[in-house]
């Protein structure tokens, strides 16, 4: 997984609890629900990386 896609996703990780935290306070349940879905997100890019990094290394593994 590139540093890029890993701090994208760390990012948007960080914004969505963020935004659970600010819901929860508020009592504004879009708002959490909203947060909540930022961060499942970011955790099915992050599986996403890691099955193409897997996939690489098996496929390098069998070419060599």
């Amino acid at each position: 997984m590139g540093t890029q896609d890993k701090a994208s996703n760390k990012a948007q990780d960080i914004k969505g609890k963020v935004k659970e935290t600010a819901g929860k306070a508020s009592g504004n349940k879009k708002l959490e629900r909203k947060g909540k879905s930022d961060q499942v997100k970011s955790e099915v890019k992050d599986v996403g990386e890691q099955v193409k990094d897997a996939s690489s290394k098996v496929k390098d593994a069998v070419t060599k």
